[in-house]
């Protein structure tokens, strides 16, 4: 049995198990670091059938495991391999089923590129201080442009893909191709110099800017304040659509308007003809019934024009006039009429009053109140006498069922010795006379025996 001292040292323990001490580390882990970056070789790269990938990131003294699930690594615009250097940005957890500590990678890039995301901040935080980003410089697109131009590589993927989403939306623009390296050292400058040459043909109603995805190193001349300058300074609207919906270029927050991929870009600067007569049949059926509605309202107040005319006209007053005069001849004959039908119920209200009041009607009016007053009294005295007759039978049935005569006439006696009435053969003495009465008389009798019952002898 347990002393109370190990019963109270044992309620002040805190008795963990292993998943709930694996969670506790978990969320230590989760809570105490965040998110972090980290510079390391990565090796021993596994990539099942599930889509996530597991390695580890080491240096010369240490290592870790690591994890990026299927819902990231999609978005990787490179192909690791072991031995790379990698920056990596992620959180520390545990993966409790087996208790080994890990990094959940959210997003992996070449170490090299890192020197590049640093240098596109600084940029972009110098532009956006000197107001390059301002929503007061960016251009409006034009509704309908009539004739589009295109700054791109004249045989990339992105061209194809803007010239088949105009082809399906709006096949009447007309396209011009400024063809132009997107990838290189010297892809910067041809970039400019093509901006420059479509501001100064005025050729076109807006200029798209696009590229497919790619590196950090492949946008990397969308990241050139060369190309940034001369978007800045278009007179043309220029739309900007540059890698995936993941990459963000300096071309990307100076142009008028960004789109997160190149048929994207292309969308944004036309309608699509189909809903485009749709509209425009929307627009007719609604004019037809808006000129409908007007023609009918015009009708209106014309027929209330005529009318108010024809209520002005002289005859139609004459004519108001004389249907006037008739109304009140007829209203007349109406009143006389009323009035000579009350005097008429009057007088022969009065006449039945009359007759009503005569004595002579009053006395046969009494007389018959008599004779039904009479006729009551004999048939009210005739009910009760007969209720009388009832209720004497009924008594006489009575009293007849209850008469000791009534027992001496069914074969009983009644034994008197002078007026004591004899009930039991033990009141009898020998010798004695009694009387003997029955239904038709009596008799006198002496005793000379008893003889009780078995009944009373017992």
């Amino acid at each position: 049995m347990l002393t109370s001292q190990q019963m109270t040292s044992s309620k002040q323990r805190k008795i963990f198990t292993v998943a709930r001490l694996n969670q506790e580390v978990q969320s230590l882990l989760e809570r105490g670091f965040g998110t972090v970056w980290l510079q390391a070789e990565l090796s021993n790269l596994s990539t099942p059938a599930s889509g996530h990938w597991y390695f580890s990131l080491k240096d010369s003294q240490a290592q870790i495991r690591c994890a990026m699930f299927r819902g990231r690594n999609r978005y990787l615009t490179f192909k690791p391999t072991a031995g790379d250097e990698v920056l990596v940005r992620g959180k520390l957890g545990l993966y409790a089923a087996r208790g080994d500590y890990q990094l959940i990678v959210e997003h992996m890039e070449p170490a090299g590129a890192g020197k590049l995301q640093a240098e596109f901040e600084r940029l972009r935080q110098q532009l956006s201080a000197e107001g390059w980003f301002s929503s007061e410089l960016k251009q409006s697109l034009p509704v309908l442009a009539s004739t589009i131009g295109v700054v791109t590589s004249a045989t990339g993927a992105a061209l194809q893909d803007v010239l088949t989403v105009l082809q399906r939306r709006y096949p009447v623009a007309k396209v011009i191709v400024y063809p132009t390296p997107v990838q290189g050292a010297s892809a910067a400058e041809h970039i400019q110099a093509a901006l420059e040459l479509a501001n100064q043909r005025v050729e076109t109603d807006v200029l798209l800017l696009v590229r497919g995805g790619g590196s950090i190193e492949d946008l990397w001349c969308f990241n050139d304040i060369r190309v940034a300058t001369a978007i800045r300074d278009s007179r043309l609207p220029v739309v900007s659509g540059v890698g995936h919906e993941i990459d963000v270029t300096i071309a990307d927050l100076v142009a008028d308007q960004r789109a997160a991929t190149p048929s994207a870009a292309a969308e944004l600067v036309t309608p699509n003809i189909e809903q485009l007569i749709a509209d425009l049949q929307a627009m007719q059926r609604s004019l037809a019934i808006r000129w409908q509605t007007v023609e009918q309202r015009a009708q209106e107040r014309l027929n209330q024009w005529q009318a108010r005319l024809q209520t002005q006209h002289p005859q139609r007053r004459i004519e108001q006039q004389q249907q006037r005069i008739d109304d009140m001849e007829r209203a007349l004959q109406q009143s006389l009429a009323r009035r000579i039908e009350r005097l008429r119920l009057k007088t022969q209200h009065a006449v039945h009053r009359l007759q009503a009041n005569s004595p002579q009607r009053q006395f046969a009016s009494r007389q018959q109140q008599l004779h039904l007053s009479q006729e009551r009294l004999v048939s009210a005295w005739q009910q009760s006498l007969k209720q009388q007759q009832n209720r004497l039978a009924l008594a006489s049935r009575g009293l007849n069922a209850v008469s000791p005569l009534a027992t001496l006439d069914r074969g009983y006696a009644i034994v008197q010795d002078g007026e004591k009435v004899i009930r039991e053969v033990a009141e009898l003495a020998l010798g004695s006379e009694v009387s003997t009465r029955l239904g038709d008389g009596s008799f006198t009798s002496k005793i000379t025996k008893t003889i009780p019952s078995k009944k009373s002898s017992g």
